[in-house]
């Protein structure tokens, strides 16, 4: 992050039964417009939030998983167009809801970050749920990234990502002081397993993590029917900082923004003088193996 104040906005996303694009983009354009009017220079949308484009399936191929995730599929440049066109019209750095994209045979779950000066660059997911690889046929993402903005240097770990410390680690040893977890878990418990995962990862690298969950039922969709959950920033529990590592929570399963300012000054106060050093100790851990590579995209 830049040495000054942000401000974060993490989605809480229903799921929409759109009639057609027209609608899917206007609803877009009223949360990005919403956002940019409380002062939100970052906004992020959440996991599978592209599969609202499912609801334009003819009626009788609905329901069906194979066509949804084909469909979202083929329809993913037009949904980079849509975010890439709203974040440079209200100037605004934003984080498009992910969705299926196709690479070669096989499908990945891709997230793209857009700049407000029309670059952008995505993160595919590398940890896949049992749902994703037994049902859908998702495949694991290859290549683990971080972001050069104008705003800091951004991390992305996608919903069951952020429970796996070493994908965060590599990314946070790449200068990353701010990790997005887009989520869409269908229990409480899914919930739980991504917000504990988050918080972990603010505490032992001494980052924020912005949680962003999709949330509402959708019975015409055979991919997310039911999504439940709470946005959430997340900080270290130390000096300057929330006693709970909790700076922002969201009213439960709630279509809204999560508005949260993110002090950059207060995290490299932690970590130069904290209570404990958890981002400084994490080499004395034993045992440790060599992280990930991670390459840095410029977005600037």
């Amino acid at each position: 992050m830049s040495t000054g104040l942000l401000r974060v906005a993490a989605a809480q996303y229903p799921v929409a039964e759109v009639q057609d694009w027209a609608q899917l983009a206007q609803t877009l354009r009223n949360w990005v417009a919403e956002a940019s009017a409380a002062s939100a220079q970052l906004l992020v949308f959440p996991e599978y939030g592209a599969m609202t484009i499912a609801a334009l399936l003819p009626s009788a191929q609905r329901g069906q998983l194979a066509a949804e995730l084909e469909f979202v599929a083929s329809h993913h440049d037009d949904w980079c167009q849509l975010h890439a066109t709203l974040a440079q019209e209200y100037g605004v750095h934003l984080l498009a809801g992910s969705g299926p994209v196709r690479v070669g045979q096989q499908y990945r779950n891709r997230a793209v970050l857009f700049a407000p000066n029309g670059q952008s660059a995505g993160q595919d997911k590398w940890t896949m749920t049992r749902f994703e690889s037994e049902h859908w046929g998702i495949s694991p993402g290859d290549t683990l990234k971080v972001f050069d903005t104008t705003l800091g240097r951004i991390a992305i770990n996608i919903c069951y990502d952020v429970e796996f410390p070493l994908l965060a680690r590599a990314q946070v040893e790449a200068g990353a002081q701010l990790i997005l977890a887009p989520s869409c878990t269908d229990t409480t418990a899914g919930y739980w397993r991504v917000r504990v995962g988050a918080q972990a990862r603010a505490l032992e690298n001494q980052c924020v993590v912005v949680q962003a969950p999709l949330v509402g039922n959708a019975a015409w969709s055979a991919s997310v029917d039911v999504n439940v959950g709470a946005a959430g920033v997340y900080t270290p529990p130390d000096r300057g900082l929330p006693e709970n590592g909790v700076l922002a929570k969201g009213v439960w399963n709630a279509p809204q923004w999560l508005y949260s300012t993110v002090d950059a000054q207060a995290l490299a106060t932690v970590r130069r003088d904290g209570q404990v050093f958890n981002h400084r100790d994490w080499g004395r851990q034993p045992g440790l193996g060599a992280l990930p590579p991670v390459i840095v995209e410029d977005l600037r």
